[in-house]
């Protein structure tokens, strides 16, 4: 029975038809390519019928009979066979194999010592029974069902078709033979009836091991084999050495159309399914090298741009959740393999190379050298004079030399050990600060390392431009997972702040809050592109916008406005006395909440303020607010208050400017429609103890802003209000709440046990209708 003689029609299963471009449009042919070379798509053969696993082993019954053939006509319709052994069968690679070795089955059978495999159909054969001949005798095997039958019989012609492929191929003679056996060898696997992973990968990995033998190949005969094979890659990734002669070709023949025609199908198949690049390393670097080959045709990135469309789809909302985390991984591989002449020159770490071929023993390694920290001078105005100089005058370091200081010593300078903490690295700004004579560096790459870096930034940007991937993809990008060479590489910190722009406009918090380092003691993006960071060369320009979305989502709090403080104060000021509204607004919030204690500071931001026609008017504003601050906590008023229903923040706002409010203690605005907008007000009552917000829109905002400014609150009402885990763990720094409602919130369970474990003096709770109840 010959599984690869059965095809549809009729007609030649081995027969190609043209097929257009996967990426579509109207891409011709490259110079140079043969039309012989270019890649067809063979129809693929189906199998109707019943569907089989793949044995490897089971219960059988087996019966072995010695005897001339002549006779074996009148031997198995004779009462003879009646004497059957159970053996537990294990179809091995190259036999067939009992658990037990004894009567029937003391000695394996071998796949090449089987000269047929047939089913017993007639009318006086033992039922549910196969028939092996070996020379000299038959084997035959009684299933306990015609199912188990089949199956059986399906995975022996598998196991033995094989066997016979494996050593017919591993000493190939003449190439158009080769060619011819491995067109057999797929039809095989497409006609068969068994459903196994293993079915499609045992063709591809004996091709994978004929070309690893076989390295003196022509070009044409490189692509003769993948179209030979590509019908079986489009349902199955291709097996580590395969991946290896795919990047080759890819690099040698980019024009290629085998890139485009059978390449495409595979990679996109990766990109949709992959798990873990960790894995499978090959499977990344071929994705790699096929979009490096896509970005070598003419129409370089637009054929790129496209095949990223193709990936995410004609939607709004990519259909595939692994696409973005695997095309990110690859971009990163990619920019990492850009600097690894320099980051090898700088720690000799293991290359890429050696990581995928094993890396050497750690002792054979020199010692790192840790960097020593060298801090631009803090005067205001020099410092804007060296960013000046520096952008004018950009150093070129080579792979041997990097314009940060090198010590070649065994601990870390003390002011290094205090910053970083005991068991952590140096913050990231910190190990590329340079002398105030050079604040930006340029690294020379050389043009393939050139070429490569361009694509794969153009590639973020473009993943960038899509809204429903851009939450994802400022989540990966938060931790900084470039080299430190890469962020002090001008050329790369400026192509990638189109990137970070996108985020700063972003107005979802799950986007822009990315911008802040991923944990406190690390830098983050807000810290890299401010003003004095590396990648700053605009004056501050995308510094005061990513600000500006910060304060305007759930960030006006005093840890931010403490942070600018410390760090970026000096920015701040400089770009408040150019007129930037925002830096404005900060510095008059930074007087508004006593977050300078410096008498001089304070009266520098003053005087900064009333430089300009807005910061006058804005300082103005706080002056007056500050009055209003002082006659509103004035000793004085009631000691309770309840606004109607339906009130608004406005509301609020011009009841609490129309009195004293000090001795106020308990506030109810449930059922108004107040939101986080009012929690500017509510922070300025200083008697404050009680607070009821049932069923108003207040959210995670305001219990941030709340739980910095009235931490002597007892009683907080939040039911039937839209906050979240994210607001809520900020009440752990309310130490006096006793009393805390959180009916029908979005409370989880973990949120709640943190909670009871940091608020030691809570007695009642009310958690119904959450996860935690």
């Amino acid at each position: 029975m010959d599984l690869t003689s059965s095809s549809g029609g009729g007609g030649d299963p081995r027969q190609i038809e043209e097929t257009k471009p996967l990426l579509g449009g109207d891409m011709s042919a490259p110079e140079g390519t043969k039309m012989g070379a270019v890649p067809c798509r063979r129809a693929l053969l189906l199998c109707n019928g019943m569907r089989y696993k793949l044995l490897q082993e089971g219960d059988i019954q087996v019966c072995v009979i010695r005897h001339p053939r002549t006779f074996l006509s009148k031997i198995l319709t004779s009462k003879f066979l009646r004497r059957w052994e159970p053996h537990h069968l294990t179809l091995a690679d190259n036999s067939l194999a009992s658990a037990t070795p004894t009567g029937y089955m003391e000695n394996s059978v071998s796949y090449s010592a089987i000269e047929d495999v047939q089913l017993l159909s007639w009318e006086n054969a033992p039922k549910y029974c196969l028939q092996l001949t070996i020379p000299g005798g038959t084997v035959l095997l009684q299933a306990a069902n015609s199912y188990l039958r089949d199956q059986w019989f399906h995975s022996l012609q598998w196991k033995k078709k094989i066997y016979k492929y494996k050593k017919v191929l591993s000493n190939p003679s003449r190439w158009e033979v080769v060619l011819k056996e491995i067109r057999t060898l797929v039809d095989m696997a497409l006609t068969s009836p068994l459903q196994d992973d293993s079915i499609n990968q045992a063709p591809l990995e004996i091709v994978s091991k004929l070309l690893s033998e076989n390295t003196n190949l022509t070009t044409q005969e490189h692509e003769n084999i993948i179209v030979a094979i590509a019908p079986l890659l489009e349902n199955n990734h291709p097996p580590p050495d395969l991946c290896e002669f795919f990047c080759k070709h890819c690099r040698e023949r980019p024009r290629s159309m085998v890139v485009i025609e059978v390449f495409t199908p595979v990679v996109q198949r990766i990109l949709k399914h992959n798990m873990d690049f960790g894995k499978c390393p090959r499977l990344r670097l071929f994705t790699q090298e096929y979009i490096l080959a896509l970005n070598e045709l003419n129409a370089g990135m637009e054929v790129v741009k496209k095949f990223i469309q193709s990936m995410h789809g004609p939607t709004g909302h990519c259909p595939h959740p692994r696409v973005l985390p695997n095309l990110v991984a690859v971009c990163l591989a990619a920019i990492y393999s850009c600097y690894e002449e320099f980051i090898n020159s700088r720690d000799n770490s293991p290359s890429l190379k050696e990581i995928r071929n094993g890396c050497q023993q750690p002792c054979d390694r020199k010692p790192t050298l840790p960097l020593r920290l060298l801090h631009p001078s803090p005067d205001l105005v020099s410092q804007e004079a060296t960013l000046s100089e520096a952008r004018l005058k950009s150093v070129v370091v080579a792979s041997s030399e990097i314009h940060v200081e090198v010590e070649r010593t065994s601990t870390a300078t003390p002011a290094l050990t205090a910053s970083a903490g005991n068991d952590s690295e140096p913050n990231l700004i910190d190990c590329l600060m340079v002398s105030p004579a050079c604040s930006t560096m340029s690294i020379e790459l050389g043009p393939q390392a050139d070429r490569t870096l361009g694509c794969y930034v153009e590639i973020l940007k473009l993943l960038s431009d899509y809204d429903d991937w851009r939450p994802s993809l400022a989540s990966l990008l938060q931790p900084i997972p470039f080299p430190k060479e890469a962020l002090a590489h001008e050329k790369f910190t400026q192509e990638l702040k189109y990137v970070i722009q996108r985020f700063a406009e972003d107005p979802r918090q799950e986007v822009h809050s990315c911008l802040l380092s991923v944990r406190a003691g690390k830098d983050g993006w807000f810290q890299l592109y401010s003003p004095g960071g590396v990648a700053c060369d605009d004056d501050g320009e995308l510094f005061a916008s990513m600000v500006h979305i910060l304060m305007g989502s759930c960030y006006k709090t005093k840890k931010f406005l403490l942070s600018l403080a410390e760090n970026k104060l000096g920015p701040c000021m400089l770009l408040a006395l150019r007129g930037n509204q925002t830096m404005v607004e900060i510095l008059c919030l930074m007087l508004e909440y006593n977050i300078i204690d410096n008498n001089d500071t304070q009266l520098q931001i003053i005087s900064t303020l009333e430089s300009t026609d807005v910061g006058k008017r804005m300082y103005e504003q706080l002056c007056d607010r500050q009055r209003e601050l002082k006659e509103l906590q004035r000793k004085g008023g009631p000691t309770r208050l309840t606004l109607p229903s339906k009130s608004t923040d406005a509301d609020l706002a011009r009841l609490l400017s129309s009195g004293s409010f000090g001795n106020l203690e308990n506030l109810s605005l449930a059922f108004t429609n107040v939101t986080s907008a009012c929690a500017e007000h509510l922070i300025k009552l200083p008697s404050l103890k009680q607070l009821n917000l049932w069923s108003t829109q207040f959210g995670d905002a305001g219990l941030r802003l709340l739980s910095e400014h009235l931490t002597m609150l007892q009683v907080l009402n939040l039911c039937e209000t839209p906050v979240t885990d994210a607001g809520l763990l900020a009440l752990s720094s309310m130490k006096s709440l006793c009393s805390l409602n959180m009916n029908s919130t979005k409370l989880s369970a973990d949120t709640y046990e943190d909670l009871k474990a940091k608020l030691p003096n809570l007695k009642e709770v009310d958690v119904r209708y959450t996860e935690a109840w």
